[in-house]
């Protein structure tokens, strides 16, 4: 359900506050398919402590890689409301960086996100 997925949106970005309010530096991955849920999170934090990261996957690239074979069930209509089949997705208009997954290692995709923070000196 739509209103579900908010929810837990809204949850996790309240526990993160929790550990930034604390001094603890979170990385989140969830899957946010709206705009407006981001936005929701940006806001609780103050200026500078929110970094979102896109993780960019072309959708076609995410069929391939699916060892569980979710995306081939939500095509084959047993799985609804799946993000990028029949729930849509609104890529991030501001996202502080990209990562574009295709052709890359996770090991030099992690090496830009250790970039990124150490540009906004958290480490």
């Amino acid at each position: 359900m739509p209103e579900d997925r908010i929810e837990n949106i809204r949850r996790a970005g309240e526990v993160a506050k929790l550990f930034v309010d604390s001094g603890t530096i979170v990385l989140a991955a969830l899957i946010s398919p709206f705009e407006n849920e981001r936005q929701m999170v940006r806001d609780m934090m103050e200026p500078g402590e929110f970094i979102e990261i896109f993780v960019d996957t072309p959708l076609e690239e995410c069929e391939r890689r699916d060892p569980k074979g979710l995306y081939r069930r939500a095509r084959a209509g047993e799985l609804r409301n799946f993000t990028g089949i029949d729930s849509p997705y609104e890529p991030p208009s501001n996202a502080e960086l990209v990562l574009h997954t295709v052709g890359r290692d996770p090991d030099s995709l992690a090496d830009d996100i250790y970039a990124l923070m150490v540009e906004r000196g958290l480490f």
